[in-house]
């Protein structure tokens, strides 16, 4: 599906945020403290200076007890709206030698933005409520974040839908291939005993085999939420119509430029693969 492409095209330039020095730097500037507190309180700034809880149930794959370490007390240490202007423009320094001119993709992008809808996306939505930056490199990452979260917010209410919670769903990425546990579960904060509840959980309902494969009925699942969340991320493409492919021909290749530059590196533990 074209929504996919998007996705794929573009999740590189976003993901420079998790991994640039630049951003680990500016979040340490800003006085948060650690790797995942920057990260918490950086992807969920714009909300404003949100509670555990509703940041879990939004995040959806991380264990509660994980993000309960950084909120609220990343909030005491730095102000939202500092984190965000910070955040942007460290994200904007790393990934501008790599991009050169993104004129043309910015405006396509901004395009695509636009026509997102953002009932039940409240990650998308608080992004999109961030003002444009005037520099070019940072308005086009904005951009990248409100689709990469607007996808995002949309795949958490297809596998909401499926009946899965966040791990399960992780869980199932496993089971087909996708990730290993190794890669994901230190990055994600669930215990070996939450993680054996949730694949015997799995393992009941036919979802998995006894080797924490996909079966059959599990397979099926995971089309199913594949395909829901390329529908529920359908109006950026449908709204660009026959742009969208000029739109993933500046893309690919700068998405390629990051990875390639070791930026963001692959495989890396949200599983975003070179285009």
């Amino acid at each position: 599906m074209t929504a996919r492409r998007l996705w794929a095209a573009v999740e590189p330039l976003h993901a420079a945020v998790y991994f640039a020095p630049e951003t680990a730097e500016a979040a340490k500037v800003a006085g948060l403290r650690g790797y995942w507190m920057g990260y918490f309180a950086g992807r969920l700034a714009p909300l404003g200076p949100v509670g555990p809880e509703p940041a879990a149930a939004m995040l959806f794959g991380f264990a509660p007890a994980m993000v309960a370490r950084a909120l609220p007390d990343a909030w005491s240490f730095a102000a939202p709206g500092a984190v965000v202007g910070s955040r942007i423009e460290a994200v904007a320094t790393a990934l501008r030698p790599v991009v050169g001119d993104v004129a043309e993709l910015d405006e396509l992008l901004w395009r695509a933005v636009d026509a997102c809808e953002f009932g039940g996306r409240p990650l998308a939505a608080a992004w999109a409520a961030v003002p444009k930056h005037a520099d070019p490199v940072a308005r086009l990452w904005l951009a990248t974040t409100i689709l990469r979260e607007h996808r995002g917010d949309g795949h958490v209410l297809a596998a909401v839908h499926a009946g899965l919670s966040g791990l399960e769903t992780t869980l199932t990425h496993i089971g087909d291939g996708v990730i290993t546990r190794a890669d994901i579960q230190p990055h994600r904060g669930w215990s070996d005993a939450q993680w054996d509840a949730a694949v015997d959980r799995l393992r009941a309902r036919g979802v998995l085999d006894a080797e924490g494969r996909l079966t059959e009925a599990g397979r099926e699942l995971r089309r199913t939420i594949e395909e829901d969340t390329d529908r529920l991320a359908a109006a950026p493409v449908e709204a660009l119509g026959a742009d969208v492919e000029r739109l993933l021909t500046l893309a690919v290749p700068l998405s390629r430029a990051v990875i390639d530059a070791g930026v963001v590196p692959v495989p890396n533990p949200m599983g975003v693969p070179r285009p």
